[in-house]
């Protein structure tokens, strides 16, 4: 806090409202997992929904799905993916997280892959829940360990910079 007013720059209070932005194309277009003769169909976005908020919950207790003109100190877009290959056997998840300021710098991208050994035709649901399950887990650990993560988390945006609307973070430049 000393250098920063020492270089000009007031921040606010520490980052406390977060809202997680998932792409409304992962809610309207399922996908299909095939193993032979079994497929399985499912919506990416119903799937990680309540995985990533309970997540970053952890870390941020005021933490929401991104909903119409919302604003917040930060905003997550979670990127899931998931692929089964079926001659091993395995699930392929990976969740990719791109971290914004309230104001629409990127901050941070971290991207978590996880397999998992199972069948299709056992309790899919569970599965896909488990590896979406370890891969936000995998986040977490991720944004603790980055500098320019954690110093925005203390910091939080500075004063008088405006914060968008959460459902703007779509035409957005990642961060690198």
């Amino acid at each position: 806090m000393i250098l920063a007013a020492w270089c000009g720059v007031a921040h606010a209070d520490p980052v406390k409202r977060v809202l997680v932005y998932i792409d409304p194309q992962e809610y309207k277009h399922e996908v299909k997992l095939w193993a032979f003769y079994y497929g399985y169909w499912f919506s990416r976005g119903k799937a990680v929904e309540p995985i990533a908020v309970s997540a970053l919950k952890t870390m941020f207790p005021d933490t929401a799905m991104c909903e119409s003109n919302l604003a917040a100190d930060m905003v997550i877009w979670i990127k899931p993916d998931m692929f089964y290959n079926p001659h091993m056997t395995t699930y392929y998840g990976k969740i990719t997280a791109q971290f914004y300021s309230g104001s629409g710098k990127p901050i941070a991208t971290f991207r978590a892959p996880v397999q998992h050994q199972g069948f299709l035709d056992v309790v899919p649901a569970e599965q896909i829940g488990s590896i979406y399950k370890e891969a936000m887990q995998a986040v977490i650990r991720q944004m603790q360990g980055d500098n320019a993560m954690q110093a925005f988390v203390s910091q939080g945006l500075p004063e008088g910079e405006t914060k968008m609307p959460c459902n703007m973070v779509s035409i957005l430049q990642p961060a690198r």
